[in-house]
This record gives structure tokens, C-alpha cells and sequence, in this order.
């Protein structure tokens, strides 16, 4: 396989761009069969790293590894602490609302207690498609917590589930909107920046994903900061 895109390295971390689809580490039986980012890396850098958050194997975009394990643990202490600014992206069926924020609480498991969950979304652009009828939403969603597919479910609550989430939106509508917009089982959920503190001094950092391509197909010239 290609090898990863590198979106920042230094002596402590590095940042890649994660494909869609790819799992952040091994699971299970799949540990052996199917790649994942962090083995891809490891081979690619030739050195052990180590996740310091995660995203869901769907979505694409900014995921970081730490290159020791006191890294980190100081970096996972910053994503612990609320520390870390996070940008996504989404594209969702109909006219979403311009600005919004949703803080209803979520839990991992049903039997789980719900933790306070907290993420506030901006409207960016709206497209309809011209053959088929569909309105399409692109927005900004800005998590504060990092709950359990947090993005997905608050949207889900807001009655604009991510176009190509097979869990939230449903297997039949999400297979005719892959087929529709020429996005396959592709998510449309993207992790566009990180801005944190360097765990080892080095000052405020931002690393950002480029524009991903089916998102800039589907909202052609539409600046995504």
C-alpha cells in the first residue's frame, strides 16, 4: 500500500493524514490480516509510535502518534484536559442551521452513565444536487469533549446524520447516497486541524489536513478553515 501522508514530524510526534476506512491500531483477528495506521507508520518510519487519540476507522484526516511513551502520555494528558482545539468536517443532508451547539450528554454503553458531551457547528455551505433533488449541508463541528462517536450522535440528534455513516444514518440510505453522489461507503466526516501546546515546550502548534477530495468535489471553491 501507498505510504502515509505525513502532515508534521519531529523528535517527539508526527502526524499523519488517515485514509478513510483505516483503523488506528489492530483489533482483534484483523491485527494479523488488515492494516492499520499505526503499523503502517511503525514500518514507515521504522520506529515504534505511539496513538495519542483516536478516530473512528471511517473518518479520514489529522491523527497523531507520539514517538515515545512519555510523549505520549503528556499529549494524552492535553486531549484528557480539554487542552486540544478540534476542527472537523461534515457534509449532511438537508438546510442545516447556521450555528448551533449541542450539549446533550452521551454514554459508551447503555448501561454507562452519560458524561457531559459538548460540540458547536457551523454551517459553511449549501449544495443541491441538480439531478437528483438533494440538498447537502457542509459544516465545521467543533467537539470540546471526546465522547464516544460524539459528532455522529449529536448530529443524529439534530436530525442531519453524516452522509455515509452506515451506523447512524442507515445501510439502504446511506448505499443510495453513496451511490448518488459517486462516494462508495465513504463517510463524509473529515478531521481537519489540531491546535495544542507542544508536549516539550515548542509553543502553540496547529496541524492541518488538506482539503480531502470528495469533499472539494462535492463544494467546489468553498475556502474550509
Amino acid at each position: 500500500m501507498p505510504p502515509l501522508t505525513i502532515l508534521f514530524q519531529d523528535d517527539f510526534l508526527v502526524a499523519i493524514d488517515k485514509p478513510p476506512g483505516m483503523m488506528v491500531h489492530p483489533a482483534g483477528d484483523s491485527m494479523e490480516v488488515e492494516p492499520s495506521a499505526m503499523k503502517v507508520l511503525r514500518d514507515q518510519l521504522g520506529q515504534r509510535v505511539f496513538p495519542v487519540h483516536r478516530l473512528d476507522r471511517p473518518t479520514s484526516g489529522v491523527l497523531l502518534f507520539a514517538l515515545g511513551k512519555k510523549s505520549a502520555a503528556i499529549a494524552q494528558q492535553a486531549f484528557e484536559c480539554r487542552e486540544v482545539a478540534k476542527t472537523y468536517l461534515a457534509v449532511v443532508c438537508g438546510n442545516a442551521p447556521e450555528r448551533w451547539t449541542c450539549e446533550t450528554p452521551l454514554a459508551t454503553n447503555p448501561v454507562d452513565i452519560p458524561l457531559p458531551a459538548r460540540t458547536s457547528f457551523e454551517r459553511l455551505a449549501i449544495r443541491e444536487n441538480a439531478d437528483s433533488g438533494l440538498v447537502l449541508s457542509l459544516l465545521k463541528a467543533m467537539p470540546t469533549t471526546g465522547r464516544f462517536h460524539q459528532i455522529r450522535r449529536h448530529l443524529l440528534e439534530a436530525g442531519y446524520p453524516i452522509v455515509g455513516d452506515f451506523r447512524y444514518a442507515g445501510m439502504e440510505a446511506s448505499f443510495q447516497l453513496g451511490e448518488i453522489l459517486g462516494i462508495g461507503t465513504r463517510m463524509l466526516l473529515h478531521a481537519k486541524t489540531l491546535e495544542f501546546n507542544h508536549p516539550h515546550g515548542g509553543g502553540p502548534l496547529k496541524i492541518e489536513s488538506p482539503v480531502d477530495y470528495d469533499f472539494a468535489r462535492l463544494f467546489p471553491l468553498i475556502h474550509m478553515d
